[in-house]
């Protein structure tokens, strides 16, 4: 796979998501979700981790700039979609461990996941509210012990990405960050509708409903302002 860069940031022009799939296969690896917010705010340390592992767009102004740099065929992934596709792939001959979320909502993730898939194996799982160095550690070595093929982290950048990093270390497997996915898959929080994912803009709707994430749409508009005067 021949990676783009973009700011300094390595991404992989993926196609399709079973492409992207075929590719963690052979590759055991970090799969770190790219959008405007982690291109235009990469610091060395993120643009290190995304680097050494798989960068896929899950954000439309990820995909606009690697269209710009030729990527014709690049599709925007979205994280919250990929996660359940690699279930939907894996559930059958590999294992998973959950990290993220409030409490309720990691349990009820679970038991939703059984129900979906009554021979999925989960070797384990645990909120996603680290609060001292040593809960850190135990959940560093429980994964490094019991050997997950496939680690789910949903806790939000940059935290998840440098916690799966550090598990990376210890255990060789697929890790994925999540953000707020399962709160989405669990209904807890609430999804563009189908019209504003099928025209890109899902970052407006979530704007429209909370106005005060404007912070996070500025990186957006910089990409954007980037990208019009071909300054990247």
């Amino acid at each position: 796979m021949n990676k783009i860069t973009i700011n300094g940031v390595d991404i992989c022009p993926f196609s399709s998501i079973d492409e992207l799939m075929d590719y963690v296969d052979k590759k055991k690896s970090i799969l770190v979700a790219i959008n405007a917010e982690k291109v235009m705010n990469a610091t060395d340390q993120t643009r290190d981790i995304i680097n050494n592992n798989i960068g896929y767009c899950d954000g439309v102004g990820a995909v606009w700039a690697l269209k710009q740099k030729g990527a014709k065929d690049v599709v925007k992934i979205p994280g919250c979609e990929l996660w359940l596709n690699i279930i939907n792939r894996y559930h059958e001959n590999k294992s998973f461990y959950l990290v993220g979320g409030k409490q309720k909502v990691i349990d009820d993730t679970v038991t939703k996941l059984k129900e979906e898939f009554p021979d999925i194996r989960i070797l384990g799982h645990r909120n996603g509210y680290l609060k001292s160095d040593e809960e850190r550690k135990s959940l560093i070595d429980d994964v490094a012990e019991k050997k997950p093929d496939v680690v789910f982290v949903a806790m939000g950048s940059p935290k998840q990405e440098l916690l799966m990093r550090e598990m990376q270390i210890h255990h060789k497997a697929i890790y994925q960050g999540l953000g707020g996915s399962f709160d989405v898959y669990t209904g807890n929080s609430e999804r563009a509708p189908k019209w504003w994912l099928d025209h890109n803009l899902e970052f407006a709707y979530r704007f429209i409903k909370n106005p005060r994430r404007i912070r996070r749409q500025i990186p957006i508009i910089k990409l954007a302002f980037k990208l019009f005067f071909k300054r990247l």
